[in-house]
């Protein structure tokens, strides 16, 4: 488990985290969600004690990371791929270095080489492995110690849709065992099908913490998408049991406020024939950007091809 409190950091002027409280509980894959720049690097640093906090403290199973006496069988992490590997060591050299320094067995290297599918090229150096085969290194580095608790910074950089869904899989049966899996990312599409709970920032700030399926439920892009020939009458008795409605630029009527069962109960009772009743549920993509919407630091406009520059050839 790993518990914030008032987790806060400067950097001179800037308010980098900003009194942070959350927890990360065993038994379920929680993502850690946020626009760029709004403080997730620097709170998993110091979660790790890379950095020390200004003012709180984060703690994983009741203590400091620092305070951990042989941390690795506690909490493994992937924060940078490739970060610690020298280029010129193979990939199990490199592993039996970290297990021989921690009092870990020969026989563990082999284990989670075959983990993370680095068996074929364990003896290869690491300097000519691509992104995703270093993502695999380090996270068969994390899983050295069989630790209770992992930690990992966008783990599916440079992975393939082989390797994408296996890392998915395995944090998974990871969580299932009852460890601790708390997993940053900015791929939400991927997110939406690993996760079983957010904790979502910005600047620095909490801007949500909850299961999946509750942070979409608040999206105002759920409603219901209703077609009828007599579309104007029924929106008449939606607005009168306190729906809200909009007709959409394709004609149909777009309701929020109300369930498709109600809609449908009572088109049926006034004798309203529909031609469409289907529930629009939102994305997770749909409801981060409009909850982060103001904690954006830098927004781009939409362009077409016709408005961008041109450069002419001589």
């Amino acid at each position: 488990m790993i518990e914030a409190r008032g987790l806060t950091k400067r950097y001179g002027p800037t308010l980098a985290v900003d009194g942070l409280d959350f927890d990360v509980l065993p038994g379920r894959v929680t993502g850690f969600l946020g626009p760029n720049g709004a403080g997730k690097s620097t709170t998993m640093r110091m979660v790790m004690g890379l950095d020390a906090p200004t003012s709180g403290t984060v703690k994983i199973d009741g203590r400091p990371y620092a305070d951990h006496r042989r941390p690795l069988f506690d909490v493994g992490a992937v924060l940078e791929a490739g970060g610690g590997i020298h280029p010129g060591r193979s990939a199990y050299n490199h592993l039996l270095s970290l297990a021989q320094s921690n009092g870990i067995g020969r026989k563990r290297v082999d284990e989670v080489l075959e983990v993370v599918g680095l068996t074929s090229v364990a003896h290869k150096r690491a300097g000519g492995f691509s992104l995703g085969m270093g993502q695999r290194l380090g996270l068969a580095a994390a899983l050295l110690g069989d630790p209770g608790v992992l930690i990992l910074d966008e783990p599916v950089n440079g992975l393939d849709p082989e390797g994408i869904v296996w890392i998915r899989n395995l944090m998974h049966s990871l969580a299932a065992e009852g460890r601790t899996v708390f997993v940053s990312s900015h791929v939400l599409t991927e997110m939406a099908v690993t996760a079983d709970h957010l904790i979502v920032i910005g600047r620095g700030r909490l801007i949500a913490e909850s299961s999946v399926a509750e942070f979409i439920e608040r999206s105002s892009h759920n409603y219901v998408r209703v077609r009828s020939p007599q579309l104007e009458r029924l929106a008449q008795l939606l607005i009168f049991q306190g729906a809200s409605t909009h007709i959409q630029d394709d004609g149909s009527l777009a309701v929020t406020g109300i369930s498709e069962d109600t809609i449908g109960e009572l088109a049926a009772a006034q004798g309203i024939v529909l031609h469409e009743l289907s529930p629009q549920n939102a994305s997770l993509e749909d409801a981060f950007m409009e909850l982060t919407h103001e904690s954006v630091d830098y927004h781009g406009s939409n362009v077409s091809r016709d408005s961008l520059p041109t450069t002419k050839v001589a």
